[in-house]
This record gives structure tokens, sequence and C-alpha cells, in this order.
């Protein structure tokens, strides 16, 4: 038995058992565990203990949502006296100071044990809830090579400014930033009175960090940020969106890393939504894929850029893509909200409809469906289902998912057939299938190995097995011109929790 040491410094209850909750404001799974233990503080008594500055540890508590009391463990007296080895680290005390049990990662089955503990009658952290079943974490910042008192964590937690590189007069500016930080495209210079304008961009602190890029897990500051933008050709006015963007991008969730490192074509697709779309000039209409908006199209490429300045996937390098993707250089839309008969997509997933959301998804590229002769929504629809069909490899069925973009003139021709964006979803799911008499020579290619597993379906009169495993892998946005009926799928790279989710952040 252990008697809990320094408690008389926590905001414990004494009513209740106390789970203690150690993080790094940093560490991308203290931030994956935190709002699983807003769950648990719902029922019993959470307490954060931060290893890091006042300032960093409420930016946490703000981007996490942390609905726990947190301390600031200052020069790390209490982790010293608890001695976890890594964050996030949790130990269960009892109401008699006793420590029961102690867990460090992220663990699924530790989390619904505790929550059995706290006698909540549901788990709260699911099998299939998008994460991981489980992730191990960071070293303890006590243990840290570099820990000698609060100048480290300040190191750790508000990184360095951004190098400032003085060059010869006989240089060319312009060439030496396309050769140091450039895309094969020129870039503009981010000199330092540029990236002090587009610091005027936003309310954060030039030394703030937004986030760690994988895969290299560089540091994204503000400043860095502001840098890559600068050079990417954005307004400063697309600073707060950019800054989204890059925490979305950094959620586990989407998978980054793997999407940089795969040999695949994916690149993540930026989708914006809400009034921002007007007020900032992105363009939802007309060449939506096109490079026909600045703001679409630099806020894309600042995007690349710190995947590659700041994250470290060069191709060739890290990036090994086979045949590549131009959306490397930049992909994104908004949607057509004004002509759209559905709900927004930011909406669909849970954001507010008057607010701004940006959502990423990993695509391949853009699969075009001509359909300029149909009269009725479901002939629309069996047009969709056939390039559907041909995601990722066309043998190959439960695994992939897709995004169908819908033009306007055929959203309009579902809206007079009375469609929903569910019941566009369900028809799809129900009509994309691959014929049985295609695996027939077992000839041993791609997705002929795992007919075993696929779900027999019949369509249109044919023996078909089912292209996705669930209506919800396919999403719905609408956008594009109102002349020419052109909509387009855009496939998956690898999804599930091993491989890349769509996710969905708002535009602070």
């Amino acid at each position: 038995m252990r008697i809990a040491p320094l408690f008389s410094l926590l905001p414990a209850r004494a009513d209740a058992p106390s789970l203690l909750f150690f993080f790094e404001t940093d560490c991308p799974t203290c931030r994956l565990i935190a709002p699983y233990l807003n769950r648990l503080h719902e029922a019993g008594n959470v307490i954060g203990i931060s290893q890091d500055s006042e300032g960093a540890t409420a930016e946490f508590a703000r981007q996490t949502g942390a609905r726990f009391p947190v301390v600031v463990d200052r020069d790390w007296e209490i982790s010293k006296a608890y001695d976890p080895q890594t964050v996030p680290a949790l130990f269960l005390v009892s109401k008699d100071r006793v420590i029961e049990e102690a867990v460090v990662g992220f663990d699924k089955a530790s989390l619904n044990h505790f929550a059995a503990r706290f006698a909540l009658a549901q788990e709260i952290a699911p099998e299939f809830d998008g994460n991981p079943a489980s992730k191990p974490g960071c070293m303890s910042r006590h243990l840290e090579p570099i820990a000698g008192g609060p100048d480290a964590v300040l190191l750790e937690t508000q990184p360095a400014r951004a190098s400032r590189i003085i060059l010869d007069e006989a240089e060319d500016d312009y060439e030496y930033c396309m050769r140091a930080f450039g895309d094969a495209l020129p870039v503009v210079p981010p000199t330092a009175a540029r990236v002090e304008r587009m610091l005027h961009g936003t309310v954060l602190s030039a030394d703030a960090l937004v986030a760690k890029i994988p895969p290299c897990y560089g540091a994204a500051t503000v400043e860095k940020v502001a840098a890559n933008a600068v050079m990417a050709g954005c307004e400063p006015r697309l600073l707060p969106v950019l800054i989204s963007l890059v925490r979305a991008a950094c959620d586990e969730r989407f998978n980054l890393h793997g999407i940089q490192a795969t040999t695949h074509f994916a690149a993540p697709l930026v989708i914006l939504n809400g009034p921002l779309r007007k007020e900032l000039g992105f363009t939802c209409a007309g060449n939506v894929f096109s490079n026909v908006a600045r703001s679409n199209s630099t806020l894309g490429r600042a995007f690349q850029l710190m995947l590659t300045n700041i994250g470290g996937a060069r191709p060739g390098e890290i990036d090994m893509s086979t045949q590549g993707n131009p959306g490397k250089f930049s992909w994104v839309i908004a949607e057509n909200e004004e002509v759209s008969p559905w709900e927004p997509l930011h909406v669909e997933r849970g954001l507010s409809a008057g607010g701004n959301g940006i959502t990423l998804f990993g695509g391949d590229g853009v699969r075009g469906v001509s359909e300029h002769t149909a009269r009725r929504g479901t002939v629309v629809l069996k047009a969709i289902c056939a390039t559907l069909a041909t995601v990722w490899s066309w043998r190959v069925c439960l695994a992939p998912e897709a995004l169908v973009v819908i033009c306007p003139e055929h959203a309009a021709t579902l809206r007079r057939d009375g469609f929903t964006k569910q019941q566009v979803r369900e028809f799809l799911f129900a009509n994309t299938g691959i014929p049985v008499r295609a695996y027939d020579d077992d000839d041993g290619g791609e997705g002929t190995q795992l007919r075993a597993s696929y779900e027999e379906v019949v369509i249109g009169g044919e023996r078909c097995y089912r292209k996705f495993r669930t209506p919800e892998a396919i999403q719905i946005v609408v956008a594009g011109g109102t002349a020419g009926k052109f909509s387009s799928v855009i496939g998956s790279w690898a999804t599930g929790p091993r491989g890349s989710q769509m996710v969905t952040y708002p535009v602070e």
C-alpha cells in the first residue's frame, strides 16, 4: 500500500476517489485522452497535473475542452513524487489517499475500467469510436535529459522563434528561398517585415505552439505558420483559417503521418464551410478544384509548404508516393451552400449552422461523372455508383471510403425528386457493387483474395459484392458551377482507426 504523496496540494474531494492525470501540453497522446477524462469527471473527480507553464496549460485546456481542474506542477515537484515514467499517466487515489492503480499511455480498456469504478453505466471508450485501442505517450518532463527547471519547460512548450537568415548581397532572395523552402515553384521571400504584417491576422503570440507536424513532428509556432503563409502569398486575414487547418491536420484520427509517407496517391483535401467562404473570397462555384481564387490556392499551398518545411515530408525522402497527386501543390475547395438542398458538411458533422468549419479528407484524386440527359435523380445516382465502384481498386470491397462532390445541376435534380442527403447516401451504398462474375477467373488480382469476407447482394438483378461497408463510408458535398452536369468522386487512402479518418474543426 502506497499513500499518495503531496495530496494536500491537489483540489481533491473528500467524499470520492480521485483520478490524477499527469500530462504535457504538446504530447499528442495527452491530447487524445483528455476528452475521455471529461466523461470520467462528470461522475468522479479527475485532477489534471500539467508539467508545463501556465500559458501552455491554459491553451491546452482551451483546445481540448478540458472541464476538470488542473494544477500546474512548477519544478515538477508532484511529478517527482509520483514518478511516472511517461505521460499521460493516470493514478487512481482512494478516499483514504491510497494509490490503488496506475496506468500510463492511452488505453481504452483502462478508461472503461475507470468508468466502471466511477459507477458509469456505459463505456466511455467504445471500440469503434475512431481512435486506436491504445497509444503510447511521451517521456515525463521530470525525466527528460534537458530537465532542469522552468526554463527547460519553456524550451519545449514555447519553441524558439523562427530562424533569421542574412543573405549575401550577391544572393538572389527568390532563388535562395525557392531552393531552401520551395516546392519546385517560386515562393515569396518571408522577410521579417512581411512575417510581422502576416502576424497582424491573429491575436495569438508569435511563439505560441499550434501543433507538431508529422512525420518529423516539427514545432509549428504561429510565427512559422505565418512565414509559410507569406511564402504562399496568403493575405493576413487567412492566418486564423490556416492555424485551424494545422490543428485539424495534426489530429491523430486524420493520420497525417501515414498520408505523407504512403506510396499511394493520397493528399489532404481541405473543405471549407460557413460565412468565411464569402468573407475571405473562397470559391465554391465554377472551377472549384482549379486555380481560380487566391484564397483557395494560397491557403492550400501554405499548408503544403508547412508539411514539407516543418513536418519534413519531402518527396523522395519521406514522401514516397509512386505517382503523386497535383493536390500536393494546393487542394482546397469550399462547399456551395447557397445552392445545396441539404445541410452543409460541417453541420452534418456536429458544428453550428452559423459557424465556420474546416474538414480534411485523405483523397486520391478527382474522378469525373458526366450525366447530362438524366431526368430522374435515380439515373444521376446510378452514374455516380458506376464511378464509386472503381475507388481504390475495382475488386477491393468494404475497405475504401469516398467523397462525392455533387454539382448544383445534379443536386437540383435530386432535390426535385425529394432526395434527402441521407437518402442519397443510402442509395449510393445500396447500388454500388462489383459483379461476382468478375472474381470467377481466380486470377489473383487485387481484392480477389478477400472475397470470402465480402457481402453478397443483388444489384440490378445481378449478384454483386457490396463495395462499401456502411452508408457512412460515403460523404457528400455540393460544389461547382451552375452550368454543366458534371459531378465527381474522390476515393480514400486507407481507412478506419489504422488509416485516415475525416476530421472537422471549427475555425476560430
